[in-house]
């Protein structure tokens, strides 16, 4: 038998095992001070401004939840509900097409094809903004290209509208979808489907049965991600439609600089305190979901 070690022996070998795992907490550092300078501070001056009111008289400030209370009346409360519909129907159009698009990707036996089409989706999920906006007018504008030419003004069309923007921000959502499903696509087992066949289930009682429900935490957390994704977009819609579908970041937009009234930053905020409520919600949803989808397709 081997004797036990002393107690004098004991304590330097948990000291050097401290010591071995100091540089492994030293190397996250860096990663820490970055989110606490980049998300903290500005996370704790939104937190802030939200409760704080200025008077215009004294200028002394004051702590009340009045910023907050303005954000979800009259015209705040239209365009944060107009951005939850935008987003909404945005994010479920773009989870309908672009999961058949994925599931043609996968099942494809052209290898070019799979790699063609997951890289221009990753180059098209990230395009955004102006350049977006302006392809969009001078494409289906009032003057565009496709709109002079196959004469859609007269049937009614008009992009700078609410469907004109869900068309907008589906060029960037379907390739999204494409790229969130692709990797849960791939995780459906061969032989799942061939045991369905053999006992005799057809193509579509297979997807009924089988492949949605092992699908769907993955399907809803795309959705979500998808929702998230439309509804904090801002620069294409403030370039393409202006005012002229109300939107919660258009709103925060003007009010910080006080394109309506004057003084109201600390309402823009409490505007964007609320995004930052819905988004955790969000993403309180996603996290989840995501986890379920990870232990069905690992198993």
């Amino acid at each position: 038998m081997t004797a036990a070690l002393p107690r004098a022996d004991v304590a330097p070998a948990a000291s050097a095992k401290r010591r071995r795992r100091a540089p492994g907490w030293l190397a996250v550092l860096p990663l820490l001070v970055f989110t606490a300078v980049a998300f903290g501070l500005p996370a704790v001056a939104v937190l802030n401004g939200a409760f704080t009111v200025k008077d215009a008289t004294t200028g002394a400030t004051s702590y009340t939840g009045a910023n907050l209370t303005a954000s979800l009346q009259g015209p705040y409360l239209t365009a944060l509900l107009g951005s939850v519909k935008l987003s909404a129907v945005s994010a479920a159009l773009g989870a309908l097409l672009g999961l058949p698009l994925a599931q043609a990707v996968v099942s494809s036996r052209s290898r070019w094809l799979r790699e063609a089409v997951l890289t221009a989706s990753g180059v098209l999920a990230n395009f955004g903004g102006v350049p977006l906006a302006f392809a969009f007018v001078a494409t289906l504008g009032n003057a565009g290209v496709l709109t002079v030419h196959l004469g859609l003004k007269d049937s009614g069309w008009d992009l700078y509208s609410f469907w004109g923007l869900v068309l907008v921000y589906l060029y960037f959502l379907i390739p999204l979808m494409v790229l969130t499903i692709t990797p849960a696509l791939d995780g459906l087992r061969a032989q799942w489907r061939e045991a369905a066949l053999n006992n005799g289930a057809t193509g579509v009682q297979y997807w009924r049965h089988v492949a949605l429900p092992v699908l769907a935490p993955s399907l809803l957390g795309g959705l979500v991600l998808l929702f998230g994704s439309a509804f904090a977009a801002y620069a294409t819609a403030a370039a393409m439609v202006g005012s002229a579908v109300p939107l919660v970041t258009l709103q925060i937009a003007d009010a910080l600089s006080g394109n309506v009234l004057v003084g109201q930053e600390n309402v823009a905020l409490a505007l964007s305190l609320d995004m930052v409520l819905v988004a955790g919600l969000v993403m309180a949803v996603y996290l989840p979901l995501q986890r379920r989808s990870a232990r069905w397709l690992d198993a």
